[in-house]
């Protein structure tokens, strides 16, 4: 197997586990972060002993903030990667290809990037501390497809434009009341209560999974190509002015001033 500097992978059973692992950035992915995962997730698909992909962070913080703000402020990007691109989008679309269920166990802040990656595993089991959110706007970023069109398929339109347009925070109980989140456990309980979710999808036929995940998906496949629009959109609009100074903002811990922008719309 590969060895891994942002995140781990270990079989646990029936359990794929990949953990990212910076917590000392609280678990924000650059791109050597999403190539890694990116391999992890096609090392579980390929493990036939595999039977569904638990997703965590390191840590008791944070599950993932979303992209490396700070990286993306001091080099203008989220830095070097295997194939010399930011490869986020095929991510998400790995997420909803692997024929197997991915469990997101929340154990902390997911915000940005990382509650996209929430939204998008089939399940989400949340610990009692942990916190949901965008801060897209907030940092000079957004997610014009999965993380914005799938998110209101999941909570409805109203709600997801709520928390898009006012990157609010919610707590682990406003997730499971709006349908975010499956479950809410103590924080101590989360893996333990992860791994048993595995174990029961583990005792049913692993073809009838694969085609009802598929057939979940068909309904918002169409779904890929906007995304793959956005993230073309959001590579542009993350060089311009107003992009950076969202990024520049968040890294000098100050209140970012978009208002020179405004009168572009």
């Amino acid at each position: 197997m590969a060895q891994f500097e942002d995140i781990t992978y270990q079989v646990d059973g029936p359990a794929g586990i990949i953990t990212i692992n910076r917590p000392q950035r609280y678990n924000a992915f650059r791109a050597q972060t999403v190539d890694e995962l990116i391999d992890a997730f096609q090392q579980a698909w390929t493990d036939q002993a595999v039977r569904a992909v638990i997703l965590t962070g390191a840590g008791e913080k944070a599950f993932c903030t979303g992209g490396d703000v700070k990286q993306r402020a001091e080099t203008g990007d989220y830095g070097p990667s295997a194939l010399g691109r930011f490869r986020i989008g095929d991510l998400h679309k790995l997420m909803r290809d692997i024929p197997k269920p991915v469990i997101a166990a929340v154990n902390g802040i997911a915000i940005g990037g990382g509650h996209v990656l929430q939204v998008l595993a089939d399940v989400s089991i949340a610990a009692d501390t942990a916190r949901f959110g965008q801060a897209g706007p907030r940092v000079g970023s957004f997610d014009a497809g999965f993380g914005s069109a799938y998110l209101a398929r999941v909570v409805g339109e109203k709600k997801a434009r709520e928390i898009w347009f006012f990157c609010r925070q919610y707590t682990a109980d406003q997730a499971l009341d709006m349908g975010l989140v499956n479950a809410v456990v103590p924080a101590a309980d989360l893996l333990t209560e992860a791994k048993s979710w595995v174990d029961e999808v583990a005792a049913l036929s692993p073809t009838a999974i694969k085609f009802l995940k598929q057939s979940f998906n068909a309904d918002t496949d169409h779904q890929l190509g906007l995304s793959n629009m956005a993230m073309t959109a959001l590579d542009m609009f993350g060089v311009s002015v107003e992009g950076m100074e969202g990024a520049t903002a968040f890294a000098e811990k100050r209140t970012p001033d978009f208002g020179p922008h405004v009168a572009w719309h």
